[in-house]
């Protein structure tokens, strides 16, 4: 790989120009360099967040003349960025590749990055394994922010509440971000601090079903064929005028089970209800292996069944960073008028 490797990394570069002066001129700093496994090297993306330069292996190790070419490429060409190797080929994406001390202080370094004029705490580390912001879903956080101005906004499964942050800084009237997990909505509250917002975006720890079970007016039971349901905020009926759902590919809990490949439904049809009549639901599916087509054909018949038939459709494209050889992007956005 290597006698081509900065070769495939000046093409990516060539190829991003144009892009990256329209960023520049949004105030974005974050995007990627290299989408290794339409540009070259399967397993292999080049993030810029920032200052940082996010080096990631997903199938194999880099070799370290692999890694010393890509520092010593990037050093020449953006010798602004500090860069950070994680190496993610084992099992479950997780890290494994240990550090020197003075690598893993620059890796868990506090750093903000910009993206459209929004401002968002980044890590090369933290406690978990996946970057804070991620890249691929700008055109997802673009669009809300066009949508948003004096909207009601429901940002589910929302990680570090990036596109929570996009509405409000829309101009939304009201912003709900949902999660399961305490430690990324502590990202995504101090993500809000950073900017300066109108709307303050709510935050609520819970598990997605029995939030939009509860908002949607299907009702969330606290006990279920005689079990106790683990304890959950109570939230009252409330429909928003965006809806933005962007489940993770599997996860299970005792409220239900969310399955991208085999039953996306069960999520949808609750954020639909969710969604005000003549509002909008987005919804995403990042596997890779689901048809696009065949997936929004699903959604169609689930919302005709549920009574609230879809009247239009929009394909939401990642941007021009995240190439596509022939226009099937792992991650799907649609956008549906309701």
């Amino acid at each position: 790989m290597s006698n081509s490797l900065s070769a495939l990394l000046q093409a990516a570069a060539d190829r991003r120009h144009d892009l990256v002066s329209r960023l520049i001129a949004e105030d974005t700093n974050s995007y990627r360099l290299f989408h290794g496994s339409v540009e070259g090297v399967s397993g292999l993306t080049i993030d810029r967040y920032g200052d940082l330069l996010l080096v990631q292996s997903f199938h194999q190790p880099l070799s370290d003349e692999e890694l010393d070419e890509i520092r010593q490429f990037y050093a020449a060409s953006l010798p602004e960025l500090q860069l950070v190797y994680n190496d993610r080929s084992n099992a479950n994406s997780r890290i494994s590749n240990t550090l020197s001390l003075a690598e893993q202080a620059v890796a868990e370094e506090n750093r903000v990055a910009h993206e459209l004029g929004i401002r968002y705490h980044i890590r090369g580390r933290h406690s978990g394994q996946d970057p804070w912001l991620f890249l691929d879903l700008r055109a997802g956080r673009r669009r809300v922010k066009q949508l948003a101005e004096g909207k009601s906004v429901l940002n589910l499964f929302a990680y570090t509440c990036g596109v929570g942050l996009a509405a409000a800084k829309g101009g939304a009237s009201f912003v709900m971000n949902v999660d399961f997990a305490e430690s990324s909505l502590a990202v995504g509250r101090a993500n809000a601090k950073l900017n300066s917002l109108t709307t303050r975006p709510r935050c609520v720890q819970s598990d997605a079903f029995a939030a939009l079970r509860q908002l949607s007016g299907i009702g969330q039971p606290k006990m279920v064929r005689g079990k106790k349901m683990p304890p959950f905020p109570t939230l009252e009926a409330r429909q928003f005028d965006v809806v933005f759902l962007d489940p993770p590919r599997y996860a299970k809990s005792p409220f239900g089970v969310v399955d991208l490949i085999n039953d996306y439904q069960a999520l949808f049809k609750p954020a639909l209800l969710c969604t005000a009549p003549g509002g909008v639901l987005i919804c995403c599916n990042n596997v890779a292996q689901v048809d696009g087509e065949a997936w929004l054909e699903a959604l169609k018949r689930s919302a005709d069944k549920a009574g609230r038939p879809i009247k239009a459709v929009e394909w939401i494209t990642p941007e021009e960073d995240f190439p596509s050889l022939d226009g099937q992007h792992p991650l799907k956005i649609v956008q549906l008028h309701v």
